[in-house]
Formats: C-alpha cells, sequence, structure tokens
C-alpha cells in the first residue's frame, strides 16, 4: 500500500498480526482454549464421576431392568439363573464326583449355593466390564462424561443382581437350618470390600477390552478356570488335606476364594474360622484397595483413547 505526499511515493507497511510468530500452544494459552477430550487431572476426574452418581446409579437400574425384559419371567431368571447352576454343580460334584468330601448335605448345599452366588457376582462383573467401553461406543462417542462411569454402573448393577438373590440365599441357609444371628451382620462388609474389589477389575477388563475387543471370548474360560481354582464346588482345605499345603494356600488366597469363605463364614453356623486362611480380613481389604485404586487410575490414564479410532 502506498501513500502520494507532494506527488512523491511513501511506502506505508501493514501493521503486524498480534498472534504473529506464536507457537499453537502459546495460542491455546493466551486465548485459554484446551484439548478436546483431553485426560482431566485424577481429582478433577473423581469430581466429574462425582457429579454424575445419578446417571451412574440411573443407568444401573435401568440395565438391570432391560436385561431381562424379553423373558416371560422377567426379573425371576436374577434368581434362577444361578439356582440352576447351583443344581448342576451339586449332582455333577455333590452327588457324581463326591466333593463334599464328608460335608453332611446340611453344610454342602448352603456352601455350594452360597459358592455360585458370590463367585457370579464377580463372574458377571468382569464380563460385563469387558464389553463396557466396546459394547456402548455409541454412547461414547456421543456424549462427554468420564467413561469410568460405564464399568462402575455395571459392577453396581450386578450388586444389585446378588442383593436379589441374596433373599433365595438366606432362605437356603435358614431351611438348612442355618439361623440368623450375629454373624450375618459380616454379610455387609464382605459384600462392600467385594464390590470394591469387583469394580477395580471391571475397570482394568474395560481398558483391555477397549483396545481388544476378542478379549470378550476369550474370557469365560478364564473365569471357568478361576471357578473351579477358587473352591466354589468344594472345601479347600478338605479337598486338598493330601496334597501339599502350599497348593491349598496359593489357592485360598486368591480374592474370590477369600470372599465366598468369608460370606460362608458369615452365613452358615457349621462354617467356623479353622476354614479361612490365616489374616483373611487384612487380605480381603487389601485385594479390595489394590484392585480399587489400582484398577482406577489404570483406566484413567488411557481416558482420551476410549471411543477413538
Amino acid at each position: 500500500m502506498s501513500e502520494t505526499t507532494h506527488d512523491a511515493p511513501v511506502a506505508v507497511s501493514a501493521p503486524a498480526a498480534p498472534d504473529e510468530g506464536l507457537t499453537a500452544r502459546e495460542l491455546a494459552a493466551k486465548y485459554g482454549l484446551s484439548v478436546s477430550g483431553a485426560r482431566p487431572s485424577l481429582i478433577e476426574y473423581v469430581r466429574q464421576l462425582w457429579d454424575r452418581r445419578h446417571f451412574i446409579l440411573a443407568f444401573s437400574r435401568a440395565k438391570l431392568t432391560a436385561q431381562y425384559s424379553q423373558a416371560k419371567l422377567g426379573q425371576l431368571w436374577q434368581v434362577a439363573t444361578p439356582l440352576l447352576n447351583a443344581a448342576v454343580y451339586f449332582f455333577i460334584f455333590g452327588l457324581l464326583l463326591e466333593a463334599d468330601r464328608g460335608m453332611s448335605r446340611e453344610v454342602y448345599i448352603p456352601f455350594l449355593v452360597t459358592g455360585v452366588f458370590v463367585f457370579t457376582f464377580t463372574q458377571s462383573s468382569v464380563m460385563a466390564g469387558v464389553r463396557a467401553i466396546s459394547g456402548n461406543l455409541g454412547l461414547v462417542r456421543a456424549l462427554h462424561f468420564p467413561r469410568a462411569s460405564l464399568p462402575i454402573s455395571f459392577a453396581l448393577q450386578q450388586l444389585q443382581q446378588l442383593l436379589f438373590s441374596m433373599i433365595v440365599l438366606f432362605a437356603i441357609a435358614v431351611g438348612f437350618g442355618h439361623y440368623p444371628d450375629l454373624s450375618w451382620l459380616l454379610i455387609v462388609p464382605v459384600l462392600v470390600l467385594q464390590f470394591c474389589f469387583n469394580t477395580g477389575l471391571a475397570l482394568i477388563m474395560a481398558r483391555a477390552g477397549a483396545k481388544t475387543p476378542d478379549l470378550a471370548q476369550l474370557m469365560p474360560f478364564v473365569m471357568r478356570t478361576w471357578m473351579y481354582a477358587s473352591g466354589v464346588m468344594f472345601s479347600i482345605p478338605i479337598f486338598l488335606e493330601d496334597k501339599p499345603a502350599w497348593i491349598a494356600n496359593f489357592l485360598q488366597w486368591n480374592p474370590a476364594a477369600i470372599y465366598m469363605d468369608l460370606m460362608r463364614f458369615a452365613l452358615m453356623n457349621d462354617y467356623g474360622s479353622e476354614y479361612l486362611p490365616d489374616h483373611v480380613w487384612a487380605a480381603a481389604g487389601g485385594w479390595a484397595v489394590l484392585f480399587a485404586l489400582g484398577g482406577f487410575v489404570y483406566f484413567w490414564k488411557a481416558e482420551e483413547r476410549y471411543g477413538r479410532g
């Protein structure tokens, strides 16, 4: 651009742009911009989850209601499914293979049903966690919310389902002579600890399943192996009394076995502390804290990658 003064051309340069020379990072800082979908800090992430606690609860209830909406028996399948599993295991392991190893029917049947119900709680939480992200990609890509809401809500759904089943479990325990006493109050901390453990495990599996969807096909085999190794159908110390002690100790210290044994100890009059490993409550709390905190941090670290690609 030029002007003419006294018939002489004078060159006038354009003013420099105010943002000239700034990098993209500097421009973002200048105008208060942030990366869309960036991972928040851990404290901020916890705050966001707390703000969406009503969504998590409502989502878990909706999933629980819809789970058997197409079945004629509806919500009764929440109880019927583990009961039928327990009946099959009793026929095979209790009658054919005699896995009860001297337990009376009054002890073995509540023992078996408790194991099936409690292990199903963990098994269902894991399987739901594997598909929490990969099975809800439409929701993940359409809305902005902390993705941990999904595996947490699925674990909460399984807890609600177990609470329905506990009514039948109480009836079976009473029917076989195990009447309520103060030890039944221990059921509450056992469920709290197992829920924390299951939630952490669901968070871990949700991240793994989001990256590798084929994991959902593998997990049923892993869970079946875990079930057989956890003493669902037999008492580990009784069944393995003629084996080296370290084998029984190893199996008893796995978290699934610990939560099952604590629930049996709380419910059954004849299932005493001699069937429990040493420091069992410390172990139950340790597993719960380790997986709850570790699983949460592990899931949070990949927050910005869920639903991408």
